[in-house]
């Protein structure tokens, strides 16, 4: 799958897919829409001294690194797993220079490590941060029933990848949610938000990062 690198408004970059017309990351800025939808709005409403994270598109590992970055200032331990179908390469993480960021330059041998691992294994990036990448497509990938407290749900957008925004998948991430479990995604879509309703999720609208005037986070009960 063919990738270009780009410089998103805010300074940090990401990766755009011609074939699909989509990016990675919200143009206006990468680091600060993850920030916001996952780490605001999804990672600051768990109250847990451990937290089980459930990533899908893990993509450039930018939610994972800012992740950790939370966990470490929050003095939590962190299991995260980050399914992926299509792995980016050495080459083009090194091009993306996250780990100059202001925030993660302290842990940019962290995140050399979550991209240097192997997949299909646990591995400890720190002594608090387990880190499990997946490499599946969503057809076959069974996540374990009720082991995760938080879902980062990072698809490419409906238009991209409808297959991935379907009840099949959704009730996946339901199933794997522990109860209160909190799922997030920029996604704001009136049917994506009847779905999870349908399912079970008490749903609501939030704020959405800059650019974007909504996002939705659920909760299972």
């Amino acid at each position: 799958m063919k990738r270009q690198i780009i410089t998103t408004k805010d300074g940090s970059k990401s990766l755009y897919l011609p074939d699909l017309y989509e990016n990675y990351h919200s143009d206006h800025g990468a680091l600060q829409e993850s920030m916001h939808v996952f780490i605001q709005s999804g990672w600051k409403e768990v109250d847990l001294e451990t937290v089980r994270v459930l990533e899908i598109g893990f993509g450039t590992g930018l939610n994972a690194i800012i992740t950790l970055k939370a966990g470490i200032e929050d003095k939590k331990t962190v299991k995260y797993t980050g399914l992926e179908a299509f792995p980016v390469t050495v080459e083009e993480v090194d091009l993306l220079e996250y780990d100059q960021l202001e925030g993660i330059e302290d842990v940019q041998d962290e995140f050399k490590k979550m991209h240097a691992v192997n997949w299909d294994e646990d591995v400890e990036i720190t002594d608090a941060f387990t880190l499990t990448k997946v490499k599946q497509k969503m057809e076959v990938f069974i996540p374990e029933k009720e082991g995760f407290d938080l879902v980062y749900f990072d698809a490419f957008g409906p238009r991209a990848q409808p297959f991935m925004w379907t009840n099949d998948v959704l009730q996946k991430m339901y199933d794997a949610l522990s109860t209160n479990g909190v799922f997030v995604t920029y996604c704001a879509k009136g049917d994506v938000r009847r779905s999870l309703i349908s399912l079970g999720f008490e749903v609501e609208k939030i704020p959405g990062p800059p650019g974007k005037r909504e996002m939705l986070r659920a909760r299972k009960k």
